[in-house]
């Protein structure tokens, strides 16, 4: 379980205790956390918040899956918008249910996708394929590299080209600046670029935002 809300954690540790076929191996406060202990304790199934510290949930997730094709990641989170959903399916997530889904229906999905199955929210079919197509379109008019950033690291990308500081993206995207700066060392590092001015160059140069 990867969540950095203690006390929802030792709720869902209350709720799993009691299946017989399910053993909690472990626990983590923020992606970054989740990472480094999934190689250790081998889980066949990782229950990944998203809004995470130090790396948020769909980073972990495309990380974990990167480095360990046996785990399956189920996305357990607060947040309902589109764009969350998209981000962590791309990642690699089999399923992605809101914190607020009845124990009942939480079980059954943890035991579906053990049995190696997905689970997509059949309301999210007709959104997904319009996101798949958007995503197809865009990859015509965009390099290799900017191609690999998230939608996040392209928002955050976006407001360091129309030069906001730091403190100021961490302000309008709800984050430490801390989280903002882990985020950078990876847009540079998928970028190949030094600095920011390189990576707001980038951005210019493949449209993300308006050069005048």
């Amino acid at each position: 379980m990867a969540d950095d809300h203690s006390l929802f954690r030792e709720g869902l540790r209350s709720l799993l205790e009691d299946q017989d076929d399910i053993e909690i191996v472990g626990e983590a406060e923020d992606g970054l956390e989740a990472t480094k202990i999934t190689p250790q304790l081998k889980p066949s199934i990782v229950l990944m918040d998203i809004n995470m510290p130090v790396i948020d949930g769909v980073e972990a997730t495309r990380i974990i899956l990167r480095e360990n094709e046996a785990v399956d990641v189920i996305i357990l989170t607060m947040y309902p918008q589109d764009e969350y959903v998209f981000e962590a399916l791309k990642a690699g997530a089999k399923a992605y249910l809101l914190k607020d889904t009845r124990s009942k229906k939480l079980l059954q999905v943890i035991r579906t996708v053990h049995s190696g199955q997905a689970v997509i929210d059949p309301e999210m079919t007709t959104r997904l394929l319009n996101e798949f197509r958007r995503m197809a379109d865009e990859k015509e008019n965009k390099s290799p590299e900017v191609q690999t950033l998230t939608d996040q690291e392209r928002r955050i990308l976006t407001l360091v080209a129309g030069g906001a500081s730091n403190k100021d993206i961490a302000a309008e995207l709800d984050l430490s600046e801390r989280t903002i700066k882990n985020y950078l060392s990876i847009i540079f590092q998928k970028l190949q670029v030094n600095n920011r001015t390189e990576a707001a160059i980038r951005a210019v140069k493949d449209g993300l935002v308006d050069s005048r």
